[in-house]
């Protein structure tokens, strides 16, 4: 701001340049807001605000978003959860499964967890792949649709979606079963555990990536070196023949029907235990997340977590499968609870790793509030959701996905009263829909580009698509009465939806006719104000009106159901008003904003070479609790002229000093 100042003495004068305190000059014509700007002057909205900044943190500046990336450590800790602490409780989803078919059967389950783990390394392999070549993130989602077309990464989309919301639910309902396992009194209130531990994750999140990986990483790595131990300690005693003796409860057996060992049953524990790979893509989705280089780094992670993941899985499922462990079917205690307290007891260490297995599995879904915020901010910048979910908050973190997903995980979690077990069914088959329409999206890259070794690339993504593929099917057809029918629903419910929204956007931008003249010498303003009476917010309003419109184009019009009252009031009107026309719209039905909209859409229609501004006096109170002591025309009138089109809004507000 410039203003020339004059001094004591005649002829003195000098040019003053000031700056509001608001903004910092970068240069001509280019200010930067500041960190403060915008913040409360009252006393309540100090204090929200105050809370506000305790519970969520301090803004992050965009410059400051490479900061706020992960190493590898970190990246583990943030991205690499879900799929770690799915060892917690794989090997009971297949035992569960096996023992239908009675305690013997439970001898399968080292050969199908070695199926898995086998399942899991392809996939490792083709997601390494997949971060070389998509290190911007996106995951299955942009391979399937710059390789396959927007139809195929809409299907993989809506199945990563509906795998991270599952994420959540299944990761915090597991951490629950294992926390209530130590403390068996907590059991009934595992739902309401659930729902604070979202939230709490939610908040966790909206604090920023940085601190989110601060948060977890020691539980992480608790988790994994507590359960390292005791699977460490399980092989020295079957080593040397000193497993301790395992006896489950008598009415545990008596609860499991024998039925035939069928093909279906394997098929069905492999499905089950094919849930152990969740989570794997989600490294991929977060490349962007990483420090530089982001694709050595991610990659490092990718291996460590898969060769942590398998280590841990083949081990449960060997110590629990040479201990006869037999899983509770009433799911108060999990089957790692039972490991650990055959092999050690029930002193310090077995509370170490029930609790650590707890906390992880709990803070495993915040691998789904990293990739699903992430996921959803790529497809919103395509058009495929809401834009809402590209926008940033305060902390760099994707707000609307990080909400939409908790709310959402925490109607999943009321809906199955916590139950790991009934969630199961609906988990995996987004997953290996997702793999396998990824991996034949990079074989057809891989026989489209053709560059060094593409052979080699090819083959290893087609057989990562066949396999995955055949789980897929595998696991729709074991799972299909059992909830999996619900996924196979949503995902082409979700792909018509998310089409729609892009088809609205694209409609929306496309659209080239304007409403009013873009050219500045042929509008012609009307003016319209409606008015009640002569306060002076309704004079500010007329004499706004006066000056945007030539004289003969502005009027007033007052809507009235007393005829008597009218009279007077346009008598009044035109003593006081003798420039303004003014219009009476009689309302015998005593309704106020149609007949109002009626008369505006007539001038309109009798006018249609000028542009319609309806202009509206509007009292705004000093103290929130005013508003409720007005009806707010103003207000509901500009939300229904909306709707109106070629009319021009425009609100004169009068500030109600204290």
């Amino acid at each position: 701001m410039r203003q020339t100042v004059r001094g004591a003495r005649q002829g003195d004068q000098y040019v003053r340049i000031t700056h509001h305190p608001s903004f910092r000059r970068i240069h001509a014509g280019v200010l930067t807001a500041r960190e403060d700007l915008g913040q409360p002057r009252g006393p309540v909205g100090r204090l929200f605000h105050g809370f506000a900044r305790l519970l969520f943190g301090s803004p992050i500046a965009s410059a400051a978003e490479l900061s706020e990336r992960v190493g590898i450590a970190r990246g583990l800790a943030i991205f690499a959860t879900d799929n770690i602490s799915s060892s917690a409780y794989a090997t009971e989803e297949i035992m569960r499964v096996l023992v239908l078919a009675g305690l013997g059967a439970l001898a399968l389950t080292m050969p199908i967890t070695t199926g898995i783990v086998i399942v899991l390394a392809i996939v490792v392999i083709s997601y390494l792949q997949v971060i070389g070549a998509y290190p911007n993130g996106g995951g299955s989602y942009i391979v399937a649709h710059e390789n396959l077309g927007p139809a195929m990464g809409l299907v993989a989309g809506a199945a990563l979606l509906t795998d991270y919301i599952l994420t959540v639910a299944v990761s915090v309902s597991a951490g629950v079963n294992a926390l209530t396992s130590a403390f068996p009194a907590w059991h009934e209130h595992r739902v309401e555990i659930a729902l604070v531990v979202v939230v709490l994750l939610t908040i966790v999140n909206l604090r920023g990536v940085r601190e989110a990986g601060a948060f977890f990483a020691v539980p992480a790595f608790l988790y994994a070196g507590s359960t390292l131990t005791l699977l460490g300690i399980g092989l020295w005693q079957s080593a040397t023949g000193q497993l301790p003796q395992y006896t489950p409860p008598a009415e545990w057996i008596a609860e499991y029907e024998a039925h035939p060992l069928t093909l279906l049953l394997l098929l069905r524990a492999f499905a089950s235990g094919s849930v152990a790979l969740t989570g794997t893509e989600a490294v991929s989705n977060g490349v962007p997340a990483f420090k530089p280089p982001e694709v050595r780094n991610a990659r490092i992670t990718l291996v460590i977590m898969g060769a942590l993941f398998g280590t841990i899985f083949l081990g449960l499922s060997y110590i629990a499968g040479a201990l006869g462990v037999l899983p509770d079917p009433h799911e108060v205690e999990t089957v790692v609870s039972q490991v650990t307290r055959t092999l050690v007891g029930e002193g310090w260490f077995y509370y170490v790793v029930q609790l650590s297995t707890a906390v992880l599995l709990l803070l495993a879904a915040n691998t789904a509030f990293n990739g699903f915020p992430r996921l959803a901010s790529i497809m919103a910048e395509h058009r495929y959701l809401p834009r809402q979910f590209s926008f940033r908050g305060d902390r760099l973190a994707f707000t609307g996905g990080i909400v939409v997903l908790a709310i959402l995980a925490a109607l999943l979690i009321w809906a199955y009263k916590g139950s790991v077990t009934g969630l199961i069914p609906l988990y995996t088959v987004g997953v290996f829909l997702a793999f396998t329409v990824s991996q034949a999206g990079l074989v057809k890259r891989w026989w489209m580009t053709r560059g060094p070794g593409w052979e080699a690339k090819l083959g290893m993504n087609g057989l990562g698509t066949a396999a995955t593929g055949i789980v897929t099917v595998v696991v729709g057809v074991s799972k299909f009465m059992l909830g999996a029918w619900m996924i196979l629903v949503a995902i082409p419910v979700l792909v018509w939806m998310m089409w729609s929204i892009r088809t609205h956007y694209l409609r929306w931008e496309s659209s080239s006719k304007p409403e009013t003249p873009v050219d500045p010498s042929r509008v012609q303003v009307r003016a319209i104000v409606p008015v009640a009476n002569l306060s002076v917010p309704v004079r500010q309003a007329v004499a706004f009106a006066a000056a945007v419109a030539e004289r003969d184009q502005a009027l007033a019009v007052h809507v009235t159901d007393d005829e008597e009252a009218a009279a007077k009031f346009q008598e009044e009107w035109h003593r006081e008003m003798p420039d303004m026309p003014l219009v009476i719209v009689e309302s015998p039905y005593r309704s106020l904003i149609t007949p109002l909209l009626a008369y505006i859409d007539a001038v309109r229609e009798t006018h249609p070479d000028d542009t319609l501004m309806v202009i509206l006096p509007e009292y705004v109170g000093s103290h929130w609790w005013e508003a409720l002591l007005h009806n707010h025309t103003a207000l509901r009138l500009k939300a229904a002229l909306l709707l109106h089109p070629g009319i021009v809004v425009a609100s004169v507000p009068y500030h109600v000093s204290a």
